[in-house]
């Protein structure tokens, strides 16, 4: 099994690290049915459909 032979420094480690910030923000777009923003390829929170297809039963808020 492959171990370092050296511990690597703080510096090394926080260069690395550093490109993990660099990342892009999550894209958001409109859902086709209710318009509410969503994650790609992901489920509706709002009106719980998935490619036209109902995954969830939508939550019922409460009026009072």
């Amino acid at each position: 099994m492959a171990v370092p032979k050296r511990r690597q420094s703080k510096s090394r480690s926080a260069i690395r690290r550093a490109q993990v910030m660099k990342l892009p923000v999550p894209n958001y777009v409109p859902c086709p049915r209710c318009g509410e923003p969503k994650l790609t390829h992901r489920m509706c929170a709002g009106c719980g459909y998935y490619k036209d297809r109902l995954v969830i039963e939508p939550k019922e808020e409460e009026q009072a």
